[in-house]
C-alpha cells in the first residue's frame, strides 16, 4: 500500500501528471513488488515457472487496476472527497480481490 500510495503522491503532487495516470503508475509499481512478496513470503512459493505465475499475478492485477480505477472514479464523483483518503479505502478493497484471486488461482 505505502509503494503504491507514496508513487502515486509523488507523480501527481510533484512531477503533476494527472491523477489517474498517476494512480495506474502507483498501481503498476506495486504489482512488481507484491508478486516477489507474495511468492517468496505470503504464500512461500517454490514453483519454479514464475514466468507463468507472473503472468496470472499480472492479468489478476490489471483486473484490480480496472476496478481501482473504476472505484476511484466513482467515488470522487459522487462524495468529491480528499483523493487521497478515497485512494486509500480503494486499495483496501481492492486487496481482497487481489488476494482472494492470487491464493486461489496463481499460487495454489
Amino acid at each position: 500500500m505505502g509503494l503504491d500510495f507514496g508513487t502515486t503522491w509523488l507523480l501527481k503532487e510533484k512531477v503533476k501528471i494527472n491523477k489517474f495516470v498517476a494512480n495506474a503508475c502507483g498501481f503498476s509499481i506495486a504489482v512488481v513488488n507484491n508478486f516477489i512478496l507474495n511468492k517468496y513470503w505470503t504464500f512461500d512459493n517454490q514453483n519454479p515457472i514464475a514466468t507463468e505465475q507472473f503472468v496470472k499475478f499480472l492479468v489478476i492485477s490489471i483486473v484490480g487496476l480496472g476496478i481501482n480505477s473504476l472505484l476511484l472514479f466513482i467515488l470522487l464523483k459522487k462524495i468529491k472527497g480528499n483523493f487521497y483518503l478515497v485512494k486509500m479505502a480503494v486499495i483496501g478493497l481492492v486487496f481482497f480481490w487481489n488476494f482472494s484471486a492470487n491464493y486461489l488461482y496463481t499460487f495454489k
